[in-house]
């Protein structure tokens, strides 16, 4: 799977946990927490893309990333190694 894909899972995973940003334009600078995931949203986004994935990592390895773009680098990154 490509950085792109999984910044996409990660943007639809987000839309359904925040449905109120079903029109927003992403970008992978944009940060959960900035678009108004707190952290139970966030924890939740996470694991449905993880979940996804088929990605077993701890959910602490996920907390490096700034925004959407790292984590989906990330993500990617730990899928080439699975």
């Amino acid at each position: 799977m490509r950085q792109e894909d999984i910044l996409q899972l990660i943007v639809e995973q987000t839309r359904a946990v925040l449905p109120n940003l079903e029109r927003h334009a992403f970008q992978g600078s944009d940060r959960l927490a900035d678009l108004g995931a707190n952290s139970v949203d966030r924890a939740e986004i996470i694991m449905m893309v993880l979940d996804a994935l088929s990605l077993k990592i701890p959910r602490v390895e996920t907390f490096g990333p700034n925004n959407i773009g790292e984590l989906a680098d990330l993500l990617h990154a730990k899928l080439q190694l699975a």
